[in-house]
């Protein structure tokens, strides 16, 4: 990492704690982006060794034999892998491994990494990158670093002076317009048994990103969310329903609707190390989606940028069979496709007079498509316990690179792990849908769908 790169975050976060909201990209610096940098704001060049290559704009075409709602197929199945990395030999590549990444192969002698050729697939709509290259110039964190101000449809600060930026531009990263899928989750006990304790449909609306949207038209809720679920039987029918905020002005909402009681109530606790209930409280739910709720119990600082091996362009996990893909320990390496990637570090670490069982998190934040990857948690004891992933989803029909579905953690002190938001083997994978009004993402209507 450049030391201008630390100076700039060092600056930037002085100014968030002192209540300052600037923005640090000159319009020569917000030249680049589309030169030497992508619309996205990642390195267009690959690196000095030929393992990354230049981004030569991605995946834009929808893929051959693609049904919408269907399983994607994989567009690099004939790919042979590089490389595998194991126990036995994973000394020669621990710089360019996470430390969850270390415990997991560490812990388990039969887990392995097979690398293929690292594919920049990831791509978005021309009018993002437009959007996108605005922002750079007129986008501002709040005066407490959990608000964006002058910032729509697009990334809002492509060229991060800060880990709260960074993470902004994870939250407000385009994943289309409006989406529907349905969605299972699977929890491995330490012994190796599978279960499934939740499975249902899940509706997404992201108003910040409406093509014919515009700054002066947005209202500062950036995601409409709603999950019915659909089992086990005992809780069919129960949902929650989140309004999701990017201004600092505006509250976040969320709701949740019980069938026992039969009634839609205000559920503020589905946040931060709350146990999630959706996996059996193996996660928690600010670990939702690699991201989810407030953020405002942790500190961000962006470390800055190192190159990494992630899971990444998982369609052929996406589309198999989840007794296939759930392993006895960790999820089948047959399966899993690793690639070496720049990614965007940033660390969270507990702020003060805050509580959290996790009290340090790193993140790591892909370069073209700034969505969240992987992550590493630490409890109060600075001892290594948690260790999160997302196998990203290809979506050139978007075209967009998926980080919100197929992901999961590992409890590395327990040796239980689970998959979440997973599509396997149920009827309809991430899909592009036309808008819905935004009432269909009010409690009234999150209680006349429950019911039914």
């Amino acid at each position: 990492m450049k030391l201008t790169t630390v100076l700039a975050a060092a600056g930037a976060l002085l100014c968030v704690q002192t209540g300052a909201a600037l923005a640090f990209v000159t319009a020569e610096e917000a030249a680049k982006l589309g030169s030497s940098l992508t619309p996205m704001g990642a390195e267009r060049a690959g690196n000095k060794e030929g393992t990354i290559p230049r981004w030569e704009g991605g995946y834009t075409k929808p893929l051959p034999g693609y049904t919408p709602g269907a399983p994607r197929p994989d567009p690099f199945a004939a790919d042979k892998q590089t490389l595998s990395i194991s126990g036995k030999n994973v000394g020669q590549y621990a710089e360019k491994l996470s430390d969850g990444t270390r415990a997991l192969l560490a812990k388990y002698p039969a887990m392995r990494l097979d690398v293929y050729p690292t594919r920049r697939s990831a791509a978005a709509p021309q009018w993002v990158y437009d959007n996108t290259a605005k922002n750079a110039t007129r986008a501002k964190l709040s005066s407490d670093g959990f608000g964006v101000e002058g910032a729509y449809g697009g990334i809002p600060f492509p060229i991060p002076a800060n880990g709260y930026e960074a993470i902004w531009n994870h939250r407000l990263g385009w994943l289309g317009e409006s989406a529907e899928y349905s969605l299972g989750t699977w929890v491995v006990t330490p012994d190796g048994n599978k279960v499934q304790p939740s499975a249902g449909d899940e509706y997404l609306q992201y108003p910040y990103n409406y093509k014919d949207g515009d700054l002066g038209s947005y209202k500062g809720i950036y995601q409409y969310g709603k999950f019915i679920q659909s089992r086990p039987a005992s809780r069919a029918g129960e949902a929650i329903l989140v309004h999701e905020p990017s201004s600092a002005e505006k509250a976040r909402a969320i709701w949740q609707y019980l069938v026992g009681q039969r009634r839609v109530r205000r559920a503020p606790s589905v946040a931060y190390d709350t146990p999630d209930f959706v996996t059996s409280g193996v996660g928690f739910f600010d670990e939702a989606f690699m991201m989810f709720g407030p953020v405002d119990h942790h500190e961000f600082k962006l470390v800055g940028k190192k190159e990494l091996y992630v899971p990444y362009n998982n369609n052929r996990a996406a589309a198999a069979d989840p007794d296939k893909l759930l392993g006895g320990q960790f999820l089948n390496p047959d399966l899993v496709r690793w690639e070496l990637h720049r990614v965007w570090v940033v660390d969270a670490t507990l702020a003060e007079g805050k509580r959290h069982v996790v009290q340090k998190r790193r993140y790591y934040l892909d370069e073209d498509s700034w969505q969240i990857l992987m992550f590493d948690g630490w409890d109060a004891q600075g001892q290594l316990w948690r260790h999160n992933y997302t196998l990203t989803l290809l979506a050139p029909d978007l075209p967009a690179l998926i980080g919100t579905v197929m992901w999961g953690g590992y409890d590395l002190r327990t040796g239980s792990y689970y998959l979440n938001a997973a599509s396997n083997g149920l009827p309809t994978q991430y899909k592009a849908v036309a808008r819905r009004p935004n009432e269909a993402f009010s409690p009234d209507d999150l209680a006349g769908r429950s019911v039914q």
